[in-house]
């Protein structure tokens, strides 16, 4: 395949709808959509796709749902990571993996750990980047950098501020710009400003498909969709 993204974005929805149809607990939407990441990321080591991230959870999952969800979010989150840690693929196809976002302020201890572990272990890899969101918010992540910017600005008057200062700043200023992003789960709308400075020029895929249906055949139709686009980014 030509001309294929070298970031792709996946913003999971419909999880909890998933499992509301099916008369199931909510954590089991959860469960499944987990699944959906490790099929993914396979399909897209397979297909050469230099970077991937994934947006685990907003900063809202985290503080606005009730206790009993977010603690099975952390269940799985612990179980994810310390399953990735273990992971051949990764090891093998030397994916360097980080977790952006508030998580060090708001995931207990036992989550905590397995992703210091993770980012730990694979720090010295660079052919594949697995970038996950968690606890994030995009608002966030933009209020933050112009608060940096603007100290910076203080001590340096004379510093130009620009698009480099800018990316220079932000959580994700490691990580290319994105290409595409796929948001499953038939709302085609944004959330919280989701990596509002790097999808700038991305291209978008909305599926219907509830996250936990999402197949590797539709993420690759995605991808095949985005290779037969021509890319004029505004011009």
């Amino acid at each position: 395949m030509q001309n294929l993204p070298q970031h792709i974005v996946l913003i999971p929805d419909g999880n909890r709808r998933w499992a509301k149809k099916k008369r199931l607990a909510s954590f089991m939407g959860h469960r499944e959509g987990a699944k959906v990441l490790e099929r993914v990321l396979s399909t897209s080591l397979g297909l050469g796709i230099p970077c991937l991230t994934f947006w685990g959870t907003s900063l809202d999952n985290v503080i606005k749902r009730n206790a009993k969800e977010v603690n099975f979010l952390f269940d799985i989150f612990e179980s994810y990571f310390k399953k990735l840690a273990k992971s051949k693929e990764i090891h093998k196809n030397h994916v360097r993996v980080d977790v952006l976002g508030q998580r060090n302020k708001l995931f207990p201890d036992r989550v905590k750990k397995p992703i210091r572990e993770d980012i730990e272990k694979t720090k010295i890899y660079n052919k594949h980047q697995l970038t996950l969101l968690m606890a994030y918010s995009g608002i966030d992540e933009m209020t933050n950098a112009i608060q940096k910017i603007a100290k910076i600005k203080n001590k340096k008057p004379e510093i130009k501020i620009d698009k480099n200062l800018i990316k220079k700043n932000l959580w994700t200023k490691d990580l290319p710009v994105v290409d595409l992003v796929i948001r499953t789960g038939g709302e085609p709308h944004w959330s919280s400003g989701m990596m509002m400075w790097d999808v700038a020029d991305a291209q978008l895929y909305f599926t219907k498909t509830l996250l936990p249906d999402f197949s590797v055949e539709e993420f690759k139709k995605a991808v095949n969709q985005y290779s037969m686009t021509e890319r004029r980014k505004g011009a």
